[in-house]
């Protein structure tokens, strides 16, 4: 459960409280002035108002009354859920006691919805939705009015989080017009948030940045600290997904200011854990693992079993960033699985991206492969969905729009003919729109098209390219050795393996990304040397292999030693003190349709082999047969 539903709970308590004065006689009660102090507290100042609940309920401890105690209850509760399970879950014991005794009924709603948040702080998804089902059914049946909507805000927040957008959406525009008859201005507002939240969720992140501005503006006005800190967040995370790095950092740098200076513990663990995601997006991967520290360091005073586990992603993608491979993979092994159950389609995208990243640099290319297959199903799946969803919330909202249009014709029938006929011309714009719409639609979904064909692309090159390099790997250049082996009537064709001598001393001395830059150095040599229908790959490590079709074997060592004198004027000045790198080559010719590439390759090594035992820097060919050109 992120932030924004966390702090959610908090403002539904205020909802809750406020309205429980129309509902039951309180007056006389001594404990009705400190529940409504908590209650505004709660907004500003949550410890302040923490206290005057645990004052209000210490008096009714000894002046006992039910619908008073629960109202408490459900105060501490939602204060609890953000810092001490345990404690929240007593409070959900203590009200369990006095249910049967209340007056008013519709508290039980408010029971089911603290209930369905303990669950989804844990991560228990279908038993918080079904909490938040009861809580709604509860509301509607009781008619009240304060309960529904903050039931339903609850409900809907979690649909948006789960991709049901559209009947996330009707959710919420059903508990802002609730707030909004009732005069609860902050509520009404904290739904809009809800739906600016949804809208970035479903790919729409323009809408949604305009719509948390407007809210943003309206929470400063009203002195709504905790609102800014969330608000802050979620339009930084909409920059973000539109590439815009630095204003997304400049409003979690926001965000993490009003938090510490609230104290709010979970708003930081966000604002931190957007921070660290903007430094993995610049490549600043040691700021970003610094930022993720004092995001988790927050998170074990307000734990969060979701918000976990993308820091876990995003600590798993700047591993990865610095080589640091085995960690990073194992993180991420232990994250997907929490994605996966909480059906966090983004979040589960990402991660099977980097764990394909992570493989590929470990050069398990098969595992890479699979990876990259799952994070391309899970994306497409995810943009599916937010098309499909996306355009039924927008004909939700033209239904409506239309409706309301009707109802007014039908109010207006008496009325002048140029009213009727500027109706008409309503009815005409609103189809004009609903034509756009669908013609938005059917663009959107040749996007899903073009960008299916580049992902495959991409897979492919990922496949048969070696990544560090760019030359082609051990598999590409195999395949396209296979068929010139087989023709019986082909000419022989020569073998080179090139072996970069003394390369460990390199790592060791220099490190693994100096040793990378001298094999991308080597590399690029011997591909600017090597010219069709010839062609070169990497073999791993530090080994290349080089095919010349048509080649016999004093040929193919002329080319060797022309390669070699080649490789021995690349400047190496930094990374072998001085002296030039230097490569020995093993040449080998084939039989034509005798020889499988196997053959040819341990042939080939052998001819290294020698050139090893030679003193290196040197070429060395097999032994010459009579078959051989």
């Amino acid at each position: 459960m992120g932030p924004f539903v966390a702090f959610l709970f908090r403002v539904l308590a205020y909802g809750t409280i406020c309205t429980l004065a129309a509902h039951v006689a309180l007056a006389a009660h001594p404990a009705q002035t400190l529940l409504t102090r908590a209650a505004t507290l709660q907004l500003t100042e949550s410890d302040a108002g923490k206290r005057h609940a645990e004052a209000a309920l210490a008096l009714l401890s000894t002046q006992p009354d039910p619908d008073l105690e629960i109202a408490a209850r459900l105060l501490l509760c939602d204060y609890w859920a953000e810092r001490d399970g345990k404690v929240a879950a007593e409070q959900v014991a203590g009200m369990r006691v006095q249910l049967p005794h209340t007056k008013r009924t519709g508290l039980r709603a408010g029971f089911a919805r603290c209930q369905g948040k303990l669950q989804e702080i844990d991560g228990n998804i279908e038993q918080a939705l079904a909490f938040y089902e009861q809580a709604v059914a509860y509301g509607a049946a009781d008619r009240d009015a304060e309960m529904l909507a903050d039931a339903l805000v609850a409900r809907g927040d979690l649909r948006s989080a789960q991709g049901e957008f559209t009947l996330s959406l009707d959710d919420l525009q059903r508990a802002r017009a609730l707030y909004e008859q009732n005069g609860n201005i902050a509520l009404a507002i904290r739904a809009l948030n809800n739906i600016a939240v949804l809208y970035g969720r479903m790919g729409d992140n323009v809408q949604a940045i305009d719509m948390l501005q407007r809210a943003l503006k309206a929470q400063r006005t009203a002195n709504l600290k905790y609102d800014e800190v969330v608000t802050l967040a979620q339009l930084a995370r909409a920059r973000s997904n539109l590439r815009q790095w630095s204003e997304a950092a400049e409003a979690f740098e926001a965000s993490l200011s009003i938090a510490r200076a609230v104290n709010y513990q979970r708003g930081q663990a966000q604002a931190l854990l957007g921070l660290a995601a903007v430094a993995n997006a610049r490549g600043d991967a040691e700021s970003a693992l610094q930022l993720l520290d004092g995001a988790s360091t927050a998170l074990d005073q307000a734990p969060d079993a979701l918000l976990d586990a993308q820091i876990g992603l995003t600590r798993g993608g700047a591993l990865r960033q610095l080589d640091r491979h085995n960690e990073s993979i194992a993180i991420l092994q232990n994250v997907l699985p929490i994605f996966r159950r909480n059906g966090t389609l983004a979040e589960l995208a990402a991660t099977h991206a980097e764990l394909a990243a992570a493989y590929g640099a470990q050069g398990r290319w098969r595992a890479a492969f699979e990876q990259q297959v799952e994070a391309q199903t899970t994306s497409e799946q995810l943009l599916k969905n937010q098309l499909d969803q996306r355009f039924a919330a927008l004909k939700v909202e033209f239904d409506a729009a239309s409706t309301e249009k009707e109802n007014a014709l039908l109010m207006r029938e008496n009325q002048a003919n140029a009213k009727a006929l500027q109706a008409a011309e309503e009815a005409s714009r609103l189809q004009t729109w609903f034509f756009t719409l669908a013609v938005m639609f059917a663009a959107l979904l040749a996007g899903v098209a073009l960008q299916q064909r580049s992902i495959k692309l991409r897979m492919r090159t990922l496949a048969l390219t070696d990544e560090l390099t760019g030359v082609p790997n051990r598999r590409a250049v195999l395949a396209r050795l296979a068929p010139l082996l087989k023709d019986n009537n082909a000419p022989a064709c020569a073998l080179l393996i090139v072996d970069i001598d003394h390369f460990k001393s390199i790592n060791d001395r220099h490190g693994h990304s100096v040793g990378d830059e001298a094999l991308q150095h080597v590399a690029i040599t011997l591909r600017e040397s090597v010219r069709e229908p010839a062609f070169i790959g990497r073999l791993g490590g530090e080994e290349f292999v080089i095919v010349l079709p048509n080649t016999n074997l004093m040929n193919a060592a002329e080319v060797g030693e022309r390669l070699r004198v080649q490789v021995i004027n690349i400047d190496a000045s930094r990374w072998k003190d001085g002296n030039s790198i230097t490569v020995s080559i093993g040449v080998a010719v084939s039989r034509p349709g005798l020889d499988t590439a196997s053959e040819m390759l341990q042939r080939a090594d052998a001819a290294l082999y020698v050139a090893k035992n030679d003193g290196r820097n040197c070429v060395r060919t097999e032994l010459a047969t009579d078959n051989k050109n």
